[in-house]
């Protein structure tokens, strides 16, 4: 079976192969079955052991197959006539046992045809959402159905994904058995209680955390509008303030003109005062030379007439 290609750089590629993979099975069947491979039969499931854990014991394959036709046996036609086609496939793995099973949707039955080649009393299943079954055959069988080594067992709980115990019906106590089940399912839902009970605390906890937490963020959040009120309001104080000042500079800017546009007038007013001044000065001072030089003219006619 092609597991894997690997690009080689001087070799060209490597191919991995396995024959110890269970599709290995499939692809024989396959091969061998023409209702396989024209989908009248089907497999369902398969479980293989290529290499078991001890030398003492063979590989072994056991193969679940159903087919939705009435007329159609699907064990038989994976077999063959006189077993022609499960031979080609056992010759092809050199000489490795496998077992034919019907699949079946009940899994009491599914489980019995699963430890097929022995016979099996009854199927109980004890704990169906933790998958596990009681397995009850005759004394005689109890080998037969654990396989050597528990290969047999092994390889049904495998195929049908059940834990199974095999137990002797003549020794199997139905009460011991139930009140044993009763015991465990009771400290199964005590255990799932507390564990809800330990789920629903952590809850809380996160809840309460969450709160706490909602509420720090709450109380930033108010601060954090103090905060921005208080910035709010210095914003408008500071404006109002830049307002007032700027009236201020306005009103204080009209005086100045109003002092600057009447200076000139009075400047106006005391050069003209200044000018009359000097003017009645110049006047004075000429009236005064002209007094004083009709005086010295009348002093000096007469000196000449004497």
């Amino acid at each position: 079976m092609l597991k894997k290609v690997y690009e080689g750089s001087h070799r060209g590629p490597q191919l991995l192969v396995s024959r110890a993979d269970a599709a290995l099975v499939v692809e024989l069947f396959s091969n061998e079955v023409p209702e396989i491979e024209d989908e009248i039969v089907r497999i369902v499931a398969v479980a293989r052991e290529a290499n078991p854990p001890s030398r003492s014991v063979g590989p072994r394959t056991k193969i679940a197959v159903d087919t939705a036709e009435r007329d159609v046996d699907p064990v038989g036609a994976c077999i063959g006539a006189r077993g022609s086609r499960i031979q080609a496939v056992v010759s092809e793995l050199r000489g490795e046992k496998i077992d034919v099973i019907r699949y079946s949707l009940d899994p009491a039955t599914y489980i019995a045809n699963a430890l097929s080649p022995a016979r099996v009393d009854e199927v109980r299943l004890m704990n169906p959402e933790e998958r596990q079954a009681h397995v009850l055959v005759p004394e005689d069988q109890l080998s037969l159905a654990i396989g050597k080594e528990g290969q047999n067992v092994r390889l049904a709980a495998k195929l049908t994904g059940w834990k199974i115990d095999i137990k002797d019906t003549a020794k199997y106590d139905y009460a011991e058995e139930d009140r044993k089940l009763t015991e465990q399912l009771a400290a199964r839902q005590a255990e799932e209680e507390a564990r809800q009970a330990a789920e629903e605390a952590r809850r809380a906890e996160a809840a309460a955390r969450q709160a706490e937490k909602q509420a720090r963020l709450a109380a930033l959040e108010a601060a954090a509008a103090e905060i921005d009120a208080e910035a709010e309001l210095a914003a408008a104080e500071a404006e109002r303030a830049n307002a007032e000042a700027v009236a201020t500079d306005s009103a204080d800017g009209e005086t100045v003109s109003a002092t600057a546009v009447a200076t000139p007038a009075t400047i106006e007013e005391s050069s003209n005062d200044d000018i009359q001044e000097v003017a009645d000065s110049t006047e004075t001072s000429e009236a005064t030379a002209a007094a004083l030089t009709e005086d010295e003219l009348a002093d000096e006619v007469p000196q000449e007439e004497e």
